[in-house]
């Protein structure tokens, strides 16, 4: 089937600006442009689309996915390094999502602070250690 750019859009919930600004990045290469000019959207291309959303989403730079699109262009040869960019993408994912679930324990440990039923008496404790410290090392006190 043949998609032209807005029917592209609503399939893959990307807008009309976002498929002309890969298209401008060089990230759509694989889109070819049907007898008026326009780009004609296979559903090949929307599967890639597909990829390219993933990569961007997990925070891949435009200029690594436009690598990666260069790697898909040169076909099966490509396979090798199109699994170690991945590979280590996938790295950086878990690494990042360590980092994120290493702050969200320290939310919860403040929201169970904060829904305690002690939490002013646990806070003004905090706080008079935190003005004690400062004090005990000559800092001003900026409470």
């Amino acid at each position: 089937m043949i998609y032209m750019i807005k029917a592209a859009a609503e399939k893959t919930r990307l807008s009309v600006d976002t498929l002309r600004f890969y298209d401008k990045e060089g990230l759509l290469p694989f889109v070819s442009r049907n007898q008026s000019g326009y780009r004609a959207f296979t559903d090949g291309d929307l599967r890639l689309l597909k990829t390219i959303t993933c990569l961007k989403n997990t925070g891949m730079k435009i200029s690594e996915i436009r690598r990666y699109i260069a790697y898909v262009m040169q076909g099966p040869s490509s396979v090798p390094q199109r699994q170690a960019m991945l590979l280590a993408h996938r790295e950086a994912i878990l690494a990042e999502q360590q980092r994120v679930l290493a702050n969200l324990k320290e939310i919860d440990l403040k929201l169970s602070v904060y829904s305690s039923p002690e939490a002013v008496q646990m806070i003004t404790l905090e706080r008079a250690y935190a003005k004690a410290e400062k004090v005990a090392n000559g800092l001003p006190d900026p409470y």
